[in-house]
């Protein structure tokens, strides 16, 4: 016991000393930017400016966990400036910035505060102009404490001692290992990833692979180029002495593209029992929301040292062929990890929240997509037993989805995906199974043509408002006080019981109390004995009459999101 106290004191003291040294830094400096957090209010220095591409070209050594190259940035200017700002972890070296939209590449002055850099420019950029930077910059980047929560790089090494490394950052922001414009809500429309590596080293990265260009002096340069808007988290280096499992794959709208899963040479036949499952999770989505979104350069799955993340066409599986790594150890009959990464290619690639205040769009979706799974698959029980083994992880501690920004750090929590998936699964009781299914295609492709395209024009960015938007449009209902409910306050519903004594025929009340007395018009089905009835709450009350010894069960199917039962009560 005092070991334990003693190291909880030492890490909190640590934790503190960083917090307080944050804030010093703040203090001091306005401009300062925690490095490793991402997203939050944009300040003018980028929100002046549009990315249209990034080219990133590395070396990365294994031997002494370096990297040093360079990164390009073409952008279009939306407001007048002299001065914009990247983000770059100070953890890594500049070098140099340069102007490179003129004849000659010029040389610029910057200046760094925490993880922001700021470049002064040698005249104004006027709305409209294009804007060219090259920085060239190296060293040592964060290793990653706990990937892929608290990210970085990860040096590892495969079973056989070979170099084993995988970026994660999607909490702490791509900055932590090249220079970019940290922000979700900013994706370039295209971008190149050239990476060098010692052989017999393989490098999967986002996109198509469109060359490997052998140098003859024990290095290689791998050549990746991203044809759709990509957010800077997804952007993702995997580097191993891979093998590769590749299959050709129909998609629902006849085109075939590769599906590509890097495995270590230790795991080539694990990884090819897994590829079936792979192409029908797969399959299942594609029949479920529309298209595979990114079937003009690949599919692909990187065995990876960390759990797992959603890398846009190159997603990290590190569940060991483990169904149940990502699940507290429940196995549910399929591969859980590459499911719940698999459903981010829909929520968070192809339809991302513009600011991290929405991230249970990710999330959330994507969490109630394995209980449809398990319907599909396995039949309504397996999906009720799915969210009823999902509901006591919903804390209620902030509100879900906030009005005002923040960044990842912020909103990060349990709630994000157990609270959002339960939001969807309590509208599908309220809206219907159809119309929530269709909701869910309408939010992911909302036409019929935008689901045809591949060059870049199907990823949207959306918010909790185009959320409310879709479902009302496609159930006819005004939903506004749902999602206010759920979402926007912390704290949930709670239903409140009165039922009167007796033995004969008796009247029960229903009430409901919502957070600040808000509006709560959620109908309420109650069991009696054989037969069930919906009790209609249009003002927030209701009653029902309850035959003589029957004992009435409120909720029997558990559809409804509430607060949890007082000791002693019927709730």
């Amino acid at each position: 016991m005092r070991r334990t106290i003693g190291v909880w004191f030492v890490v909190s003291t640590l934790v503190s000393a960083d917090c307080l040294r944050a804030q010093d830094a703040a203090d001091s400096d306005p401009d300062w930017r925690d490095p490793y957090d991402s997203g939050g209010p944009l300040i003018f220095e980028q929100a002046a400016y549009d990315v249209t591409y990034y080219d990133l070209a590395l070396r990365v050594d294994p031997t002494d966990s370096t990297i040093v190259g360079s990164l390009h940035m073409d952008a279009r200017m939306v407001a007048p400036t002299e001065v914009v700002a990247l983000d770059l972890d100070p953890l890594l070296a500049i070098e140099s910035v340069s102007l490179t939209d003129l004849e000659s590449a010029a040389p610029l002055p910057f200046r760094r505060a925490g993880s922001r850099v700021f470049i002064e420019l040698p005249f104004t950029k006027q709305p409209g102009d294009d804007l060219s930077l090259t920085v060239e910059y190296g060293g040592r980047p964060r290793v990653a404490p706990r990937p892929p929560w608290d990210g970085g790089v990860q040096w590892a090494t495969t079973p056989s001692g070979a170099p084993w490394i995988a970026t994660s950052n999607q909490m702490i922001g791509a900055d932590v290992w090249w220079p970019n414009k940290d922000h979700v809500s900013d994706k370039p429309d295209s971008m190149t990833i050239r990476i060098t590596v010692p052989e017999p080293l393989v490098v999967a990265s986002n996109g198509r692979l469109e060359q490997v260009e052998e140098h003859g002096d024990g290095t290689r340069t791998y050549h990746w180029f991203v044809s759709t808007p990509i957010s800077n988290y997804n952007v993702a280096l995997n580097i191993a002495p891979y093998v590769v499992i590749q299959e050709e794959y129909e998609s629902v709208t006849g085109e075939t593209f590769p599906v590509m899963f890097y495995v270590l040479p230790e795991s080539l036949e694990d990884g090819r029992a897994l590829m079936p499952e792979i192409l029908a999770h797969l399959r299942w989505f594609e029949e479920t929301l529309g298209p595979y979104p990114f079937r003009a350069d690949k599919y692909g799955v990187a065995q990876t040292p960390h759990l797992g993340m959603e890398h846009q066409s190159i997603i990290a599986y590190g569940a060991n062929f483990n169904n149940s790594a990502m699940t507290g150890g429940e196995d549910w009959g399929f591969d859980a990890l590459h499911h719940h990464e698999l459903s981010h290619e829909w929520w968070g690639n192809l339809v991302t929240n513009a600011d991290w205040k929405d991230m249970w769009i990710h999330e959330g979706f994507g969490s109630y997509m394995q209980a449809l799974w398990l319907e599909d698959t396995q039949g309504i029980e397996r999906y009720h037993e799915y969210m009823a083994s999902i509901r006591p992880r919903i804390g209620n501690r902030l509100p879900t989805a906030p009005r005002h920004s923040l960044s990842a750090q912020e909103v990060y929590g349990s709630d994000i995906y157990f609270k959002g998936a339960w939001v969807l699964h309590t509208l599908r009781y309220l809206v219907g199974e159809e119309i929530l299914r269709e909701a869910l295609r309408q939010m992911a492709y909302p036409t019929e043509a935008a689901a045809l395209e591949t060059d870049g024009s199907q990823a949207r960015f959306a918010s909790t408002a185009d959320v409310i938007t879709v479902f009302e449009q496609v159930s006819g209902q005004d939903l506004d006080w749902l999602f206010e409910a759920y979402l926007r306050q912390a704290k949930l519903p709670r239903l409140l019981v009165e039922i009167e004594h007796g033995e004969g025929e008796r009247t029960m009340e229903l009430r409901w109390q919502a957070p600040g007395d808000l509006p709560f018009p959620m109908p309420v089905e109650v069991l009696l004995g054989d037969r069930t009835v919906r009790v209609d709450m249009a003002d927030g009350t209701g009653e029902v009459r309850v035959p003589a010894g029957v004992e009435p069960v409120i909720d029997p199917e558990g559809w409804i999101l509430r607060a949890r039962p007082r000791p002693g009560s019927r709730q």
